[in-house]
């Protein structure tokens, strides 16, 4: 087992194309990272470090900025604009019809399309987000503006920060391995990684390491469930009709359909959703538009409920993994390509048949995939509900994203290796 991992390594770094691949993820995460280190003009850092502390809103939401919004740089939206354009665009497919059929029956072209439009759609959200969030940040005295001017730059700034980023992420998917969306969520995530180990070591007492050491039990054993039922897979027997010298025959194969089939996305879809109203709401309470302050302040006594809070963020969690898998993951057209290469299910008829079939097993694959990934999501409410500890909520989210991404990369680069050994 050890020799053959050996082996895949070896495969890996002497191959030039998963070499460069690699190389070129790492790159781009080397330009993301200077790019969060780059403020936006007029900062308050003493107030900025005070807003931040035990601002669980604004700790989730720097997960998807990549670290980007504790230092108030030109990327602190990061690709949540294309996060939130992306979840408008994939309800449109359920939706608007027109927009289904560009996205699965008009081919290569059609996603294309689809894609340029989510594109175009991230520009709107991510200036609507901006003056909100600017807004915001005034009204605490952590961003100082002098004129309306210097507002519109640093909405600017940040708006054409997150454009940026999301192209750095279509890159990643494009020239190396991997959801580039999701690597740049990771990589952010990844980079906080020392400092909060530092800010925990310095701040624990005798007291809490027991506590301290519950939550590294507790996280081993989340990292432990999530790589077992990532790599579980329900598989539909498959066989080929093929010519032989004695006369006709079978190639018996499967068809994998794994629990986990959504991967990351749910987690992300679900948090970017919890997460909008709270920001457009805050930005209309700062400009002091009616009536936002009171459905703001509703929806903060809502959030400061971990029990009503997760069941929210559960309920999600599992709607995402059906929806997503739904769209991913399309039935109708594997039972087509199986028909048209000679293939079928024992004891079911191609076709129609065969679909219906393929859709029952990955509805009730998924069932328990989505369940399990809820439960995991929502395991830090749980621990913030009976110890009151907040701290543990931004780290299950983020460990629960950094788990299906490293998986999902390695899963991909095991492809790219073993294709090259064929």
């Amino acid at each position: 087992m050890f020799g053959k991992a050996i082996h895949k390594v070896k495969t890996i770094f002497s191959d030039r194309v998963i070499r460069n691949r690699i190389l070129f993820i790492l790159g781009a995460f080397v330009v993301f990272r200077f790019l969060a280190a780059v403020p936006i003009p007029g900062v308050d850092r003493i107030a900025l470090e005070q807003f931040f502390t035990n601002n669980q809103f604004l700790g989730l939401l720097n997960i998807f900025s990549g670290g980007g919004l504790s230092n108030l740089s030109i990327v602190m939206l990061g690709v949540g604009p294309y996060i939130t354009a992306s979840i408008i665009m994939q309800l449109a497919t359920v939706l608007v019809p027109k927009v289904k059929a560009m996205y699965s029956e008009e081919g290569e072209a059609g996603r294309t399309k689809f894609t340029s439009i989510a594109r175009a759609l991230t520009i709107p959200l991510a200036v609507l987000q901006g003056v909100a969030f600017l807004s915001l940040l005034e009204s605490q005295g952590i961003v100082r503006t002098i004129t309306p001017f210097d507002f519109a730059v640093n909405v600017f700034l940040i708006a054409a920060g997150s454009m940026l980023l999301m192209w750095i992420g279509e890159l990643i998917t494009e020239f190396g391995i991997g959801n580039g969306v999701s690597l740049i969520i990771f990589a952010g995530i990844v980079a906080a990684l020392p400092a909060g180990l530092s800010q925990l070591l310095f701040t624990a007492t005798a007291a809490n390491i027991p506590a301290y050491l519950g939550f590294v039990a507790i996280g081993l054993a989340v990292i432990f469930a999530v790589v077992l039922v990532s790599e579980a897979e329900r598989s539909i027997p498959i066989h080929y009709a093929r010519a032989t010298r004695g006369g006709g025959g079978v190639a018996p194969t499967y068809l994998p359909i794994r629990l986990l089939q959504a991967g990351v996305m749910p987690i992300i879809f679900a948090l970017s959703l919890l997460l909008l109203p709270q920001m457009v709401l805050t930005g209309l309470a700062a400009v002091g538009v009616a009536g936002s302050a009171g459905l703001l302040a509703g929806y903060t006594a809502f959030s400061a409920n971990p029990f009503a809070y997760g069941a929210f963020y559960f309920v999600l969690v599992v709607m995402f993994t059906y929806f997503y898998t739904s769209i991913t993951f399309e039935p109708k057209r594997v039972a087509d390509n199986l028909q048209k290469s000679g293939a079928f299910v024992p004891g079911v008829r191609p076709g129609r048949e065969t679909e219906n079939f393929i859709g029952s097993v990955v509805t009730r694959v998924t069932l328990p995939g989505a369940l399990f990934l809820g439960l995991v999501a929502v395991i830090p409410f749980i621990i913030q509900g009976l110890t009151g500890i907040t701290a543990v909520l931004i780290g299950g989210t983020a460990l629960l994203i950094v788990v299906n991404v490293v998986l999902d990369l390695i899963r991909k680069i095991d492809a790219q290796a073993s294709l090259r050994e064929y």
